[in-house]
Parts: C-alpha cells; structure tokens; sequence
C-alpha cells in the first residue's frame, strides 16, 4: 500500500470524500503516473530550448504517418453530443447550482485557472460535485435559497483538473507532494464514476495545459488504469482537450490519436494560447513581439490558423470543436451591454460559421446569446461534425505568423495589462479564480498574458506610442501606480503581495514558467 497522508487543515464534509479508499486509490495513481510525468516536464524545458535557438516549430515527422492513416475517435455518449453552450466556472457551491440551471448543455466544472488550489477550495469543491451529481445540493446565501431547478435538463459536468505543472502539497504520497492532476481526476472519479453512469451521464473531463502526444498519451494511461481500478467499461471516460498551448497545436491530431478511445474533442483555448506564444517564444526577437492583447482578435492570420486547423482536425478524426471564452459580464449600462453584446455575437457567428460545434461562456447571463448564433448555424442538428472543412490547409509558418498582427504597444496597454494583472492576482491570492475585472471574468490565463507581455516588452525594449521605450523603471513607475489607485479597494497586505508578485513574475530575469507555481507558495 502508498503511504498516503493528508495535511492540510480539516474541511467541512472532508472526510466524505478523503476517505481510506479513495486515498488508495489516489496512491495507485501516483505510483503508476508520477514519475512519468516528471520526464515528461522535463522534456518541455527542452523543447523550449530548442524553439528558443531555432525560433520555430514544425509537424513532427515521425508522427507523419498518424496524420496521414485513417482512424476515427470513439463515437460521443448521448451526453456530449450537442455542446453548443458550454459555461465554465469554479466549483464553488453558488456557481455550480447556477451554471447547471443556467440553460448551458455543459458546464466545465473548475479546478483549474478559474479556481485557486487553496485547500479548502479544493476539498470543498468535490463535496459540492458530489451533492450536485446525487441532486442534493443546496445553499442559503445572503437571504436567498439556491437549488436545482426541476423544470430544466441540468447542463452536463465536464471536471477540468489543474494540469500537468501543479502539485498538491497537501497530501503527501511516499514522502512527496501528490500530482495535483491526478488528486482531481481520481477523487471525482472514484467518487462519482458509478453515480454518473447510474444516472445516464459519465466521467467526463478538460485536460488542460498539454504540451505533446506524449501527455496525451499518459493521461489516456491514467484513464485507463482508473477503470480498470474501479471495474468499469474501458472506454466510459471521455476527455475533450484544450490547444491551448503553441506545441500541442502542431500535435492535435496526434493528442487526438493517442486519446482516441476516451476523446471527446479539442478547444481553442485562446488566452492562453496566447500566453504560451509569448512564453515560447520570449526570447527568439522581435518578430514574436505581440501588440496591445486587445489588439489580438481572433481574426488575426495566426489566430486564424490555429482555429481553422482545429475544426479541420477535429471533424476529420470524428471530435468536437469547441470555441473560445467569452468572458463578458452583462452590466448595469446599457452603452455598455449593447456594445459588448454586438463583439460576442459576432464571435460566436464566426465560430459557428467556421464549424464549431459549441463555444464558451463564462457568465449564465450570455447562454442565450452564444445559443442563439449556434441555433442558427445548427437548426435542430446537434452538432456539425459532418462538415469537414477540406478546404483548409494550415502551414506551421501559418502556425507563427505573429508579425503579421495589427496593432501596436501603447502606453495604455501597457497600464492595462499592470492592472488587470495585479487585480487578478489580489483576487487569486484571495480565494478567488475567476475575477469580475472591469466587466469581464478573468482567469488565470488573464494575468499570465499580461506579466508575459510586460516581461516580453521590457526584454525587447519596445517603443510605445507613447514615444515611451518600456524598461524595467517604466514599469515599477506604473506598478506603483497602480497600486495606489487600487489601495482602499483591496485589502493592504493583499494589494502588496499581488504587487510583489507581479513585479516578481513580469520582471525577474529568470522567466517563471507559471505565476501560480510562485502563487501558490504563498497560500495555504
């Protein structure tokens, strides 16, 4: 037997879902997994090494022959067949009763970049999916009763854990800190996984942050082995994938492949999409330099690709398309909505004239709005994987056009991305992953773009419009700012370790591959 041991403090109804069994479970997981994905991280960092000394990527040629052959993923369980709406938030108690009354067909249930991993967040958010799968979940807030609507189809649960990067330094398995990936998968799945099947649905999940085949391969082991752990029908687990990294976008057809028996599908992940290019591409000059992020639309030719090509291969291998976040909030003024309202329609149009079978939302106040654009590509169909898109051919100099974006680094751009990224990781540091800021919900992935373009500016002494060329003094002017605008509004300590960390993630010399790795150290 592992030797498991939990340390973090005790949790409200902890101990229904820490049990003896499900620790053992988790400890077979370990055993089996970790040390293989420990290779598989240090693989990344040399990958890294070598984009950054060549200043590109390409379609791996040894995989030539799994792109080129005919195989199709497993076919969709009734559950995930129309994904035209999907909302995303953490797994707090309030959200998820309103996301699975909110009218969305899935809901992505977060412990990922919309949650922070703060023990608490963690334990309690496996009770609430519990409650919620079994029909018992409830919650009395602020005067108001919540509870699921019986008049309504509830959306279906997709589970993203955290990714491959993360541990969980509360529970300890043969003296190191558990796999965080592998505590969120295996305690929702040996919890619920008979529960769900019971009940017509299944084990469903978001694999986030991959990087190669490789990782995909590894988690289809981890599938695997779980069910064949738990005595169930190898094949019940479906995962749909987020490309949202620039590597695994040269490998969607091989992350399809070696997930073919438990696929579902891949999502445009796009922030962090984003993110990752900036981070891949950081120091390999200046024609991986990105402008202002509100400049960068998904009708930029790179963002275009990456799009086009993942409706083309998603469709080819019989997967979903998912579409990317819009992450606006519904306001109080009018001028507001309706202009905001006017850029989200547009988006989901583009997307579901482009072959996307569904797309995200991240409030329950836009579910009409991305179905309604959806409704009018799908009409009564519940998905268009019939339309192949033969008419797209993506090249990897495609891939990394970045210098064909429009737009330009601005001095307000700049202020934007100190602000939004210290407001973020006030609220992370909180508690809170998933941030109303400025009428958007942000997550993770938010204040990743912005401390990765700061750091990308300041290395590559871009010129605002400003006239402003930004150094690393620029942007301690600015930082500082910042946070006296934002003193009062945020608690003292709060605001000043989110300032330190920001300055620490956007300026150090020495490029953290992920704000939450030094985040984390700095909660319980």
């Amino acid at each position: 037997m592992s030797d498991v041991r939990v340390l973090g403090d005790a949790v409200e109804r902890g101990d229904e879902v820490l049990t003896e069994e499900a620790l053992q479970f988790l400890g077979g997981l370990h055993d089996a997994f970790a040390t293989t994905r420990d290779k598989l991280l240090e693989a990344r960092t040399q990958r890294r090494e070598e984009a950054k000394r060549t200043g590109k990527l390409d379609f791996l040629p040894e995989t030539k022959e799994v792109r080129e052959s005919e195989w199709q993923v497993a076919e969709a369980p009734a559950a995930l067949r129309d994904r035209r709406v999907e909302i995303t938030g953490p797994t707090d108690r309030k959200m998820t009763i309103n996301a699975l009354n909110s009218g969305a067909k899935v809901w992505l249930a977060d412990f990922e970049d919309a949650n922070t991993p703060h023990w608490v967040n963690v334990v309690s958010g496996h009770v609430n999916l519990s409650d919620a799968i079994r029909g018992t979940i409830e919650l009395d807030s602020n005067g108001k009763h919540y509870q699921l609507r019986d008049d309504i189809e509830h959306a279906t649960i997709v589970v993203r854990p955290r990714g491959w990067h993360l541990d969980e330094r509360n529970i300890e398995i043969n003296g190191r800190p558990a796999v965080g990936a592998l505590v969120d998968f295996g305690l929702y799945f040996f919890h619920n996984a008979k529960e769900l099947l019971n009940r017509g649905r299944g084990p469903y999940f978001y694999l986030p942050k991959m990087e190669s085949h490789l990782e995909a391969r590894l988690w289809n082991d981890v599938f695997t082995h779980a069910e064949k752990t738990l005595g169930i029908e190898h094949g019940t687990i479906r995962a749909t994938v987020l490309i949202e990294t620039i590597p695994a976008a040269f490998e969607m057809e091989e992350i399809l492949y070696e997930l073919r028996e438990h696929a579902s599908g891949l999502n445009a992940g796009r922030w962090d999409y984003l993110f990752s290019i900036i981070k891949y591409f950081r120091d390999a000059g200046e024609r991986f330099v990105l402008p202002d992020r509100n400049s960068v639309t998904m009708t930029a030719p790179f963002m275009r690709a990456y799009t086009e090509l993942l409706v083309r291969t998603c469709h080819k291998r019989g997967a979903f398309a998912i579409g990317g976040m819009a992450a606006f909030i519904p306001s109080k003024d009018p001028e507001v909505n309706e202009k905001a309202m006017a850029k989200v329609h547009d988006d989901k149009a583009r997307e579901a004239g482009d072959g996307f079978d569904g797309s995200w939302v991240a409030h329950p106040g836009m579910v009409e709005l991305c179905k309604e654009e959806f409704d009018k590509v799908l009409g009564d169909k519940p998905n268009q994987l019939d339309r192949l898109r033969e008419d797209v051919s993506v090249t990897a100099d495609q891939l990394l056009d970045i210098a064909a974006t429009e737009g330009s680094a601005t001095m307000g751009g700049l202020r934007g991305a100190v602000d939004v990224g210290v407001r973020y990781i006030a609220s992370w540091l909180s508690g809170n992953g998933a941030a109303a800021i400025h009428n958007l919900m942000e997550d993770a992935a938010t204040a990743e773009i912005s401390r990765s373009q700061v750091w990308q500016w300041v290395r590559n002494g871009v010129t605002l419009d400003s006239g402003e060329t930004v150094t690393e003094e620029l942007v301690r002017s600015v930082l500082a700012d910042v946070r006296g605008e934002l003193e009062g509004a945020i608690d003292a300590d709060t605001l000043a370790q989110a300032v330190e960390l920001f300055e620490e993630v956007a300026l150090a010399e020495q490029f953290a591959d992920f704000l939450t790795l030094p985040a984390y150290e700095r909660i319980k």
